[in-house]
């Protein structure tokens, strides 16, 4: 008889159903909210936000970017194996750079998948500054049905900056796999054949009980990430999408809609079934970048853009994206769902999976966001993007890269 095979040492398969094509990645990725039920983020009324832009060549084609053997590679080559769909360059407010590639438009939302992890960390952040929540209370506090849980249990901080352990169901933690299982809950034609599994994002997190205690250690995990919004929908008594439309997207002069995808209980996926455009995805930032305003209107407090940097626990101090392998240095922090790189320029950044970013840097005066359809997986080598980008606003702040 032949004897089962572990998914987690199938490499490259728990990727499959199309995974394994940046084709079917891109389509996903720009078209991927018209497979699942999806719920729009208002845009709201004021006009939108215009950013100025610069007629001059930038420049920034003709960079080359030197690698750890020491060949210079010229940037558009790096960002051809990043899969790049959309490339937009702001510095000092003004739009120096903008590139849509592989048939991907300007006006069209893509998935900013992961990055939308910080977008929530925001949300909580501007809560916590009005007082509506307590990042040291327990999240049985917000949602009392999480009792018994490793997310129940656990402070609001914890979730902010994954550090709960857990494993689904009684099975063994893997991540990849985990992602798999979260996925099938979204889209039922990901399901295996005779799946029994949650088929609710709330159902899963039921699932969820402690392997360790709060507090201890980084693991990146999307339950984190809904439990937070569960706990943010509880606070405010409305959707993840009027929350984000009310405090963030109607008021930084969104050019369009946004949107998430949704469980079949209509409940956002806040974890990462994000979408926008990129122009608006970058007002996003350079509000941020400018101590929380876009133009002359305060969006979200000075104190709260200026903490995203703030100190962050020490079992984040040092950690690695989750694709990264173990063999590589930890040398990136995470605070409030957001990633610092600790560069000597304040940058942070909002990452998602196949080359989603968001990277603000103040120091710089730079903001770049970037919607890739890369791959992931360990047959296909990771493009160093922190590295292109550092190098980027040092060109354009005519200094030398640091790295």
């Amino acid at each position: 008889m032949t004897q089962p095979v572990e998914m987690s040492s199938l490499g490259d398969l728990v990727w499959a159903r199309g995974f394994t094509d940046p084709a079917w990645v891109r389509r996903h990725n720009a078209a991927g909210r018209e497979a699942v039920p999806s719920r729009r983020v208002w845009r709201g009324r004021n006009q939108p936000w215009e950013l100025p832009a610069t007629e001059r060549d930038s420049g920034i084609d003709s960079l080359r970017l030197t690698t750890p053997d020491g060949r210079a590679i010229p940037l558009p080559e790096v960002f051809a194996a990043a899969q790049t769909d959309a490339f937009v360059v702001l510095h000092r407010g003004t739009v120096v750079h903008e590139r849509y590639l592989h048939g991907y438009e300007a006006h069209v939302p893509h998935f900013n998948a992961s990055a939308a992890k910080s977008y929530a960390g925001l949300l909580a952040a501007v809560l916590e500054h009005e007082g509506l929540l307590d990042r040291t209370a327990r999240v049985t506090t917000y949602v009392p049905e999480l009792a018994g849980t490793a997310f129940g249990e656990a402070e609001v901080g914890h979730l902010l900056h994954m550090g709960t352990r857990m494993s689904y169901a009684g099975r063994p933690y893997d991540k990849a796999l985990e992602a798999q299982r979260y996925a099938a809950i979204l889209a039922p034609r990901l399901r295996p054949y005779g799946y029994t599994g949650p088929v609710t994002i709330r159902e899963h997190l039921a699932t969820a009980r402690a392997t360790g205690a709060p507090g201890a250690g980084f693991r990146y995990e999307n339950g984190n990430v809904e439990a937070l919004a569960e706990v943010l929908r509880r606070i405010t008594g409305t959707t993840t999408s009027a929350l984000l439309s009310e405090l963030l997207w109607s008021r930084i002069g969104a050019e369009e809609d946004a949107y998430y995808i949704l469980d079949s209980e209509g409940a956002e996926a806040a974890c990462g079934g994000f979408s926008a455009t990129a122009r608006d995805v970058a007002r996003l930032g350079e509000m941020i970048r400018c101590g929380g305003a876009a133009g002359d209107r305060q969006v979200v407090p000075e104190s709260v853009a200026a903490g995203i940097t703030a100190p962050v626990p020490e079992y984040t101090r040092r950690v690695r994206f989750p694709a990264a392998p173990a063999t590589t240095p930890a040398t990136l922090s995470y605070h409030d769902l957001w990633w610092i790189p600790n560069d000597p320029h304040g940058s942070f950044m909002a990452s998602g999976i196949h080359g989603q970013r968001l990277f603000v840097s103040p120091g710089l005066d730079l903001v770049i966001v970037h919607f890739a359809s890369q791959v992931m997986s360990p047959a296909v080598p990771q493009v160093p993007l922190i590295e292109a980008f550092l190098l980027v606003g040092a060109h354009l702040n005519g200094t030398r890269p640091h790295s």
